[in-house]
């Protein structure tokens, strides 16, 4: 098996391609997929942001077998320029809340422990000093608990259990659903101007309409008077509805979601 780094938007775009068929196979959820990780990556500012894909693949120029995609930046930590490594996504438009949100796939757990080998190699390439910070990955991930044993004492491990929205919309009146891209239109602006805290409209405006043209997206309205009082748009995962956001009194009803695992380390603190 080979390792190999992309680096570059361009080539980044390629990977998450060419890894279709991995992501597919290993059931990734719609944000660890490539229109939702394309989004990511052109919602970062290019003269900040580096790019980079740790590839594991059985053969040269193949497709991947493991797959780790990352961003990195110079922050101040401890009143230094510090390289912070982040996964691609991270700080990226929000996704459904509840389910872990991002994915280190890998075929097998020798693949695993290749692509734990690529990200400590990217790490060692650092020039001063870095942190690392991969969230929102799900409970029991090969690739940080090999990680983890490859940077030995001061990683650490940290487990959140998030809150997903539920949908309580049939409480509030009759509700409208449908899941027509062109139906979508009319009430996208609404959802808009109700937007979670923080996130770029033009990057929800881009991910609305690429998932509803695949038809992944439903979205649902309740009406009062022939005005919206109530909304929400869910992605659809098979037989799995994944709430995303919403407005009126839809956005008030949560239940707890699966655990989330992350994992940080930093070059003052690790010793190999």
């Amino acid at each position: 098996m080979f390792i190999r780094v992309a680096e570059g938007r361009a080539p980044v775009v390629r990977e998450i391609r060419a890894a279709a068929p991995l992501l597919a196979g290993l059931t990734a959820p719609t944000t660890a997929r490539g229109p939702w990780l394309t989004a990511a990556l052109g919602a970062a500012p290019a003269p900040r942001v580096r790019h980079r894909a740790v590839v594991v693949e059985h053969h040269r120029q193949g497709r991947p077998a493991g797959l780790a995609l990352v961003t990195s930046r110079r922050e101040l930590r401890r009143g230094l320029p510090t390289t912070v490594v982040r996964l691609l996504g991270e700080g990226g438009p929000p996704g459904p809340p509840g389910p872990a949100p991002r994915r280190l796939p890998a075929a097998s757990p020798e693949v695993a422990e290749l692509l734990a080998d690529g990200l400590v190699d990217l790490l060692a390439a650092v020039r001063g000093p870095w942190e690392l910070s991969l969230t929102g990955l799900p409970m029991g991930d090969p690739v940080l608990r090999a990680l983890s044993a490859r940077l030995g004492t001061g990683s650490r491990f940290r487990t959140v259990r998030a809150r997903g929205l539920v949908d309580h919309l049939d409480d509030l009146g009759e509700v409208t659903r449908s899941t027509d891209p062109v139906a979508l239109e009319r009430w996208l602006p609404v959802f808009l101007d109700h937007r979670p805290a923080g996130a770029r409209l033009v990057d929800l405006r881009a991910l609305a309409r690429v998932h509803a043209a695949t038809g992944v997206l439903e979205h649902a309205v309740v009406r009062s008077a022939g005005r919206p009082v109530g909304g929400l748009l869910t992605l659809l995962e098979g037989p799995v509805r994944l709430p995303w956001w919403g407005f009126g009194d839809v956005v008030a009803g949560t239940a707890p979601g699966p655990p989330h695992v992350s994992l940080g380390a930093a070059s003052w603190t690790v010793s190999p």
